[in-house]
């Protein structure tokens, strides 16, 4: 048997932090992980720089069934907060655009930071820890792994979502919410490509790989980024944030010409035709991509009901997905531990002393660009800083 004062299940980023900061205070902090080393999906993000974080972040970045529920622990952990830890570490990182802040280097030195950071606090992390079975008795709790027991009366739950199972995701804190009675928004895939159907795939497969900036719209939510067609569907930064908002049956209407007059130069021309068409097209979408879409949506006729009409659908291409590219590509898990369940301030369940959640599982959902990160260090530290 093993005793501590905190169990931290997940050495991720938000587990990693809760461990630093009840460290310092002084805490016996052990974190369990499954896997065979710490922070596999900080490695892998921002294409192997980790965009650790946004200089812009507010609670409006974040996607939650309570709006208000992250605030109190991003008004007390901030991106400077994160920043003076990477400053102090000697990290060189660059604002890439829109905020986010990236590794010169690599996303290894995030992990050898946070590594560091745990063994100044006295931190023992357990790795290949497969966790089988949690007990709670009147004053603690007992995390039973293979071949050994801990015992802690605090315990944090930092294992993240479904989102990459290579990776080592599993439904593990879900599970864990479910025996001790805590209630749970139903996971989706978030951050996430879009799949088109049959007809939509068959026509624009072929472009796969071509980008073009737009804004895309489900509802009362929109985003102006850059869209990729790939071979099953859509992706690209405007459409996985768009996909955070999109439910299963809904139409994605996408502005293909943000800002212009698309049908000017046809409007313009002293004999309007096609080729006119496909040129003014061109001269804002890629070359191949304009073909193909006025190929779609050829007018009846050139008169100016007409070209109104074209105006119109550039302007409000509608797509309907039929599903998509779920967890293998989700960047992320939307829904999770709902807050209501929570203390904004400590991260503990209301109904059960001792047990806190943080991170991913939460139903706290960032934007693509470093928030999600900012969410794992601020309600990390809101709970290491309770436990």
């Amino acid at each position: 048997m093993k005793q501590f004062d905190v169990l931290i299940l997940g050495a991720g980023a938000a587990g990693l932090m809760c461990a630093i900061e009840a460290g310092k205070r002084g805490r016996r902090v052990a974190v369990l992980e499954h896997a065979d080393r710490i922070g596999k999906k900080i490695l892998i993000s921002g294409g192997g720089r980790c965009n650790f974080t946004n200089i812009h972040c507010t609670a409006d970045n974040f996607l939650s069934d309570d709006p208000h529920f992250a605030k109190s622990a991003l008004a007390r952990y901030t991106p400077d907060d994160f920043l003076e830890l990477v400053q102090a570490h000697r990290i060189a990182y660059h604002e890439k655009k829109l905020g986010q802040l990236f590794c010169d280097d690599s996303a290894a030195q995030i992990t050898v930071m946070l590594e560091t950071e745990c063994r100044a606090a006295s931190v023992q992390v357990f790795l290949n820890a497969k966790l089988e079975k949690v007990l709670r008795s009147s004053e603690e709790f007992i995390v039973q792994t293979a071949g050994e027991e801990f015992h802690a009366a605090a315990l944090v739950v930092a294992t993240g979502g479904l989102s990459i199972p290579r990776l080592g995701a599993t439904g593990f804190g879900y599970d864990l919410a479910r025996q001790f009675g805590v209630k749970i928004v139903t996971p989706r895939p978030a951050l996430v490509p879009l799949v088109f159907h049959g007809t939509d795939r068959k026509r624009y497969s072929e472009l796969a790989g071509i980008s073009v900036e737009i804004v895309a719209r489900v509802e009362r939510q929109e985003f102006r980024e850059k869209m990729l067609f790939t071979h099953r569907g859509l992706s690209g930064p405007a459409i996985l944030q768009i996909s955070s908002h999109w439910q299963a049956g809904q139409e994605v209407h996408i502005d293909l010409a943000p800002g212009l007059h698309a049908t000017a130069m046809i409007r313009g021309a002293k004999t309007r035709q096609k080729i006119v068409a496909r040129k003014a097209l061109q001269s804002f979408l890629p070359n191949q991509f304009a073909e193909q879409w006025l190929e779609s949506h050829m007018p009846d006729s050139w008169t100016n009901t007409a070209l109104d009409k074209l105006e119109k659908q550039l302007h409000d291409w509608t797509v309907k997905p039929v599903d998509t590219e779920g967890y293998e590509k989700a960047e992320v898990t939307a829904g999770g531990i709902d807050t209501r369940e929570l203390s904004s301030k400590t991260m503990e369940c209301r109904n059960v002393p001792g047990l806190f959640y943080i991170g991913e599982v939460v139903d706290v959902t960032g934007q693509l660009g470093g928030f999600n990160f900012q969410w794992a260090w601020a309600s990390g530290a809101a709970a290491g800083r309770s436990v």
